[in-house]
């Protein structure tokens, strides 16, 4: 299938200077972004960071303070939301149950007064996998069904950029783990502007080609799942997009390609290119999955860095199990140790010690009197859970 759309290029989505104010507080602040024709888009947030907000205000649902929304060249901040390109799929997916699947796929074309819409109907059924649910109704399909209905209905349309509000919220882990393969897959074979937001990070990093991770109505960081990941810009990010032990420490300046770092007592270092801030207040941050656990420092490779303590949880979960180490200092780090079958469960108790390729950590700017900042809620990591 050709990429959908209206006869002239959609052109980028751009928000520019957007802000949105409810009396006193500001729910959007002032948000510029550019989300590329074509691209699969996340915002991914907390609930109340501004997300739902946004997506409201490209829509036409919400009014801007101030700003602009504008796709190509064209502010379409003032339009009202029948004017606008633009196509939202809710959590709830809104199906009138009164019609069968074939006229909820068709209810947009019917209103703007197209007669044959047979085959555009039966097109967007087999685009969404639903071949011969034509003449059911939509309490005789499951949750992940409806779901597809709901998507038909909006890409029929044509759309210029399809807005996604939690469109998964409502599944199962099975289901919607299958849904989001299934709108990568609908989102290429269309190759429209999709815009996501979610609160759910795995969603966020499974789908789309861009996060952009949402804190208080500003954007914290933006960039590729995996850069974001695995170079995160902030102590939010690192703690919101999966798990990140951050140790408060004080970094001496560079010295060549390396930070030397002191924390707790212990001097490390961080490549130079791994340092969001390389003096002053920092935080030290490893992800618990590039940790590693040993008896004593004698075991650590040559090379890497490490802490002592002891053993104070763990949990298995199949794919990993997950540790506790509480530091001398009090803190807890968590570890991820996976199940390869080639270690055995290191007991609660357990005196060892967590070390890390220094390659695998980053420096992050911390504000002077800020503590370390771990995450020792025994969780699956990203990739791993819902």
């Amino acid at each position: 299938m050709t990429a959908m759309g209206h006869d002239a290029p959609a052109g980028d989505l751009r928000l520019a200077d957007l802000t949105k104010r409810f009396g006193a507080f500001t729910a959007v602040d002032d948000l510029s972004l550019t989300i590329p024709q074509g691209s699969f888009f996340a915002l991914l947030g907390a609930s109340g960071c501004g997300k739902t907000t946004t997506l409201r205000m490209i829509a036409g649902l919400e009014e801007p303070t101030s700003g602009q929304v504008l796709l190509g060249d064209r502010d379409i901040a003032r339009l009202r939301p029948y004017k606008r390109p633009v196509n939202t799929v809710f959590q709830s997916y809104a199906l009138f149950p009164h019609l069968d699947i074939a006229e909820n796929v068709a209810f947009g074309l019917r209103r703007r007064g197209i007669r044959k819409v047979d085959d555009q109907v039966q097109r967007m059924l087999s685009l969404v996998q639903l071949d011969g649910y034509g003449r059911r109704r939509p309490a005789q399909l499951s949750g992940g069904q409806q779901q597809r209905v709901a998507l038909a209905r909006a890409l029929i349309n044509h759309p210029q950029v399809l807005l996604l509000d939690e469109p998964l919220g409502a599944l199962d882990l099975k289901l919607r783990r299958q849904m989001q393969i299934e709108l990568k897959r609908i989102q290429t074979e269309v190759g429209i502007t999709f815009v996501h937001v979610t609160h759910d990070q795995e969603e966020a990093m499974t789908m789309a080609d861009t996060v952009a991770v949402m804190n208080a109505g500003r954007i914290e960081q933006l960039g590729a799942p995996a850069d974001i990941y695995e170079f995160p810009a902030t102590a939010f990010v690192a703690n919101f997009l999966g798990q990140s032990n951050l140790l408060a420490g004080e970094a001496a300046g560079s010295a060549g390609r390396e930070v030397p770092v002191s924390a707790h007592g212990g001097r490390f270092s961080v490549p130079a290119g791994r340092a969001r801030a390389d003096r002053g207040p920092v935080y030290l941050g490893v992800r618990p999955e590039k940790l590693h656990l040993a008896g004593s420092a004698d075991q650590v490779p040559s090379g890497h860095q490490h802490v002592d303590g002891v053993v104070t949880d763990a949990s298995y979960v199949g794919v990993s199990t997950q540790y506790l180490l509480r530091t001398s200092w009090g803190s807890e780090l968590s570890v991820f140790v996976a199940n390869s079958g080639t270690h055995g469960q290191v007991p609660v108790g357990t005196r060892a010690v967590a070390y890390w390729d220094p390659r695998h950590a980053f420096l992050l700017r911390r504000e002077p009197g800020e503590d370390d900042r771990t995450t020792p809620v025994l969780d699956e990591p990203v990739g791993a859970s819902s």
